[in-house]
This record gives C-alpha cells, sequence and structure tokens, in this order.
C-alpha cells in the first residue's frame, strides 16, 4: 500500500513539474512565431540547395552516371564530393536571395534538407556540410524578416521513390530503423532550430508515398513527429501522402498547431498534360476549393507555373517529356522548344500568357486556404518552374496581389 502511494505521489509531482504556466491538465500550446490562421502564407521553395535535383542543378550531373545526390557523391567520393557540394552550398543561396525574396512581398521560405545533413548513416555515400549552411540561411532570414518552414525532403530508404529524396528508386523507408531514425533527425533539427525566431514551421516529412506505404504507418509516425514537436512553437506540417489533401479531416483531433501540405502539379500524368489552358485553370481552381474545405490550416507547399513537363530531366535524369511524346510512348501534345532549357523572356508571347494566367488563377486558388509555396526560387533554364526569372519577366505578380487577369476562380 505504502509502495503504491508513494507512486502517485510521484506521478503527481511529476505531472505538476510539466510547466510552472499551465494546469497539468491543460495541453501547453505556445504562440507561433506566424498567424497562420490569420495572414496567407506566400512563399517560395529553395529547391536544389541542400537536397539536389538533376533537373534543377544539372551542371552538377553533366558528363556522369549519376542520378542523384546519393549516386553523385557515391562516384566522386567523399572528398572530390565535399569539395564540390560544399562550393554548390555556398553559391546557389546567398543572403541576397533572401533580400530578393523578401523585396518581392514574400513571407516564406520553405528549405528542403535531407536526413543525411543532419545525421550520418554509416556506410553511405553522403557528405556532411549542408546543415552548418542551413543554420546561416535562418539567421538570413530572420534579417530579411521572412519566416522559415524546415522540411525534411528525404528519409533513409527513401519515402517516395523519387531523386528528391535523395535516392532514386525503391521505398524502403518503413524497413528496419528508418523511421526511428528520421524521428532522431527531426528531434535534432527541433533541438537546434526550433527556437529560432525566423523558424515558424517544420515539416515532418516530404511527400511519403502513401499508397506504396502502410498509411497507418505514416500516420502512426505523424503523431510521433507531432508529439516530439507540440511544445515548440512552431506549426508541425504534414504532407497528405498523396492520399488526397481532403482525405485528412478527420484525422489529428485533439492536435494542435497542424499545417497540412498539399502538392499540386497538373503536368505529371498523360491525360493532366494535355489539358487546354481553361482545363488547366478550372482544376487549379477546383483545387483550392478542396484546400479551403479540410477543416485546417492548409496550404500548397508546391507549385508551378508550368503547364507542361518539358524542363530538363524534370522527369528524371535522362528522362524526355510527356508533353513532346519523348516519354513512355506518351501521345505528343506540343513541341518543347524553348521550353526545356532556357529564359522566361525566351518563351513565345502565347507561353508567357498561359504561363502568367496560371500562376494567377492558383495565387487566387490557394489563398482561399491558408496560401502557397512556390517551387522553386530558382533554376539553370527551367522557365516555367524559376520564380526568380518569372518575377524578372512580369509573369509573377508584383505586388502579389495584382492581377492582370482578375477573377479567374469566380
Amino acid at each position: 500500500m505504502i509502495g503504491s502511494f508513494s507512486s502517485i505521489v510521484a506521478g503527481a509531482i511529476g505531472l505538476l513539474a510539466l510547466s510552472s504556466n499551465a494546469s497539468p491538465l491543460t495541453a501547453y500550446k505556445r504562440d507561433l512565431k506566424f498567424s497562420y490562421n490569420g495572414e496567407k502564407v506566400r512563399g517560395v521553395n529553395l529547391g536544389g540547395w541542400f537536397v539536389l535535383e538533376p533537373w534543377i542543378n544539372p551542371s552538377m550531373f553533366e558528363d556522369s552516371a549519376a542520378v542523384d545526390e546519393y549516386t553523385l557523391t557515391q562516384i566522386l567520393g567523399k572528398d572530390a564530393a565535399k569539395s564540390k557540394l560544399s562550393q554548390h552550398w555556398n553559391s546557389w543561396i546567398t543572403q541576397d536571395d533572401f533580400k530578393q525574396i523578401a523585396g518581392a512581398g514574400l513571407n516564406h521560405v520553405r528549405i528542403p534538407v535531407g536526413y543525411w545533413s543532419v545525421i550520418a548513416r554509416d556506410g553511405e555515400p553522403y557528405v556532411q556540410g549542408a546543415y552548418d549552411v542551413l543554420g546561416k540561411a535562418l539567421d538570413w532570414a530572420q534579417g530579411a524578416g521572412l519566416k522559415v518552414m524546415i522540411d525534411l525532403h528525404g528519409a533513409p530508404g527513401s519515402q517516395n521513390g523519387f531523386d528528391n529524396s535523395g535516392q532514386l528508386g525503391g521505398v524502403s523507408w518503413t524497413q528496419g530503423d528508418t523511421v526511428d531514425f528520421t524521428l532522431k533527425v527531426l528531434n535534432k533539427i527541433r533541438n537546434d532550430h526550433a527556437s529560432h525566431p525566423a523558424v515558424s514551421a517544420i515539416e515532418l516529412l516530404n511527400e511519403p508515398m502513401g499508397p506504396s506505404l502502410d498509411i497507418n504507418t505514416v500516420k502512426q509516425f505523424y503523431m510521433d513527429g507531432w508529439g516530439n514537436l507540440k511544445d515548440s512553437n512552431v506549426a508541425v506540417t504534414f504532407h497528405d501522402a498523396f492520399k488526397g489533401v481532403d482525405a485528412w479531416g478527420d484525422w489529428g483531433a485533439g492536435m494542435w498547431n497542424l499545417l497540412l501540405d498539399t502538392h499540386h502539379y497538373e503536368v505529371f500524368d498523360n491525360s493532366q498534360v494535355a489539358m487546354s489552358l481553361s482545363d488547366h485553370i478550372g482544376t487549379a481552381c477546383s483545387f483550392g476549393d478542396k484546400m479551403a474545405g479540410t477543416g485546417k490550416w492548409t496550404i500548397a507547399g508546391e507549385w508551378t507555373g508550368g503547364i507542361t513537363d518539358c524542363a530538363k530531366w524534370l522527369n528524371g535524369k535522362g528522362k524526355g517529356a510527356r508533353y513532346d511524346g519523348t516519354l513512355n510512348g506518351a501521345p505528343k501534345v506540343g513541341d518543347c522548344t524553348g521550353k526545356s532549357t532556357g529564359t522566361v523572356g525566351g518563351l513565345s508571347s502565347d507561353d508567357k500568357n498561359n504561363i502568367g494566367r496560371f500562376i494567377e488563377a492558383q495565387l487566387d486558388a490557394y489563398e482561399k486556404a491558408t496560401g502557397w509555396i512556390f517551387w522553386t526560387w530558382k533554376t539553370e533554364g527551367a522557365p516555367e518552374w524559376d520564380m526568380q526569372d518569372l518575377l524578372a519577366n512580369g509573369l509573377f505578380p508584383q505586388p502579389l496581389t495584382a492581377r492582370k487577369y482578375p477573377g479567374q476562380c469566380g
């Protein structure tokens, strides 16, 4: 009896010690650094910086058999890879980019990082150093008045099999200790950066391939990740896992500061890439309505001006495009000349008008919900995807609320 009583007392003391500012029976919710309930997220991804993608950074992959960051570092070896990637990390995005982004009226940057940058795993070819530059980036964002979503873009074993996870091929993220390792990575990001004044959100994992994984495992991972982050003053961001933006309405009851991230592209299957401009616009507007009906803060955390999949290596290194019929026997829709590589200024006037209309429709659509983060800030020559170049050529509106094509979503 004495043992039971002492256990009860110890437990009560432990509960009281949880927080001097809150009742032990009440969840302690800290104020967020951005009002996701009141302001619209208007942001851009810093893709191709800490996680390489051949279509964003083709110069890193030319004259190599590498198809992703894993094989690139494997082929180069540790020393050469560290030299090559360090030069890239210190030049691809600089403090001036953050100033330009803020100057365009944006309020967020989403920064993808790979697990290997945070905690190395034995026996893997990846090299470290990007995580140190991330620390500088947070200070640059703070200086520019920007909020940051740190996005865990690659998990061990790959959560989706895409080159943007670091490793192209199979999906083996849920095998062995990889889910636990991913949580350790998130905990380190939390410990190192959640208190930084610029960090307003942390994304648990980019694009886990729900249809190829046990969705209950994904949901449990999200719950565990949320549990580890819930007492930080960041929005805990989770991707819809390709189950649909409207598939998560009944999930997350009692979990606060949840931000649902969905990615909307209209070029990655044959029927979508063949749509007319009006169909592209109607599809985006309808998607915005779905986003607005989730019952959760919801952003389009990736989207593009692209109405073709023409960008060189967009579908994987060495692969063609659906749009011009050079990928997997897709029926030809049109010509990729000028769209696969080049500049926004080099596009035809029709292409410019179409891209500008599509961008404006998506801005209207996604601001029906919590907002948007464009993919991506800069490329080496993919004009439909390059926000810096789109801004410079007037296809991305300035100010962001200006419209050449008003009322497209009704």
